[in-house]
């Protein structure tokens, strides 16, 4: 005589790993094909069926033979598969507009990129002495500490800065003209 599914889930929610693959061997295919109805694609399909599969020895102590077990089973996949989409909806809802964040924090950053390409070829063209103090201002020195590096006073290291930034300013405005 074949044991019932109504059993076999007793069983299996007691612990018995042989009752339970039994209860999967009966139902699998037939709660696979639910689960593509509910989702309407494979791969979907076999990962909510697996999630249920998984799920099924704890959610099995609930069961108490008020339904027949593949009633009971389309339950669970229903909630499941509810479960599933509320999971993606709020998914969706985190991840949107992060595909424009990206797409301004990249653009920001090739313009930042661009801008530090550009100085670093213009400094190239002051003397020596401008290029020197403007990379150690830009590299967060104060003005004294610039001074001392290079052995002139703050006046100078501040007269320095601002013939870079004039030298600087007019590069940029002839570029913009040609």
């Amino acid at each position: 005589m074949m044991t019932s599914d109504e059993d076999l889930a007793e069983a299996a929610a007691g612990g018995d790993g042989a009752a339970f693959a039994s209860l999967l061997d009966r139902h699998y295919d037939r709660l696979f094909a639910f689960c593509f109805r509910l989702t309407g694609a494979r791969a979907e399909a076999e990962d909510l069926t697996q999630d249920i599969c998984a799920a099924l020895p704890a959610k099995l102590g609930s069961y108490q033979r008020r339904a027949k077990v593949t009633t009971w089973l389309y339950r669970v996949a229903v909630n499941a598969a509810h479960d599933r989409r509320r999971k993606r909806a709020t998914y969706t809802r985190a991840t949107e507009g992060w595909g424009d964040w990206e797409s301004n924090r990249t653009a920001a950053a090739r313009d930042t990129n661009e801008q530090i390409d550009w100085l670093t070829a213009a400094m190239n063209q002051l003397n020596p002495d401008l290029r020197d103090t403007l990379a150690l201002v830009l590299d967060d020195m104060t003005h004294a500490q610039t001074a001392e590096v290079l052995g002139v006073s703050e006046g100078t290291i501040s007269w320095r800065i601002s013939e870079a930034k004039k030298a600087l300013r007019a590069l940029k405005e002839k570029e913009a003209a040609e």
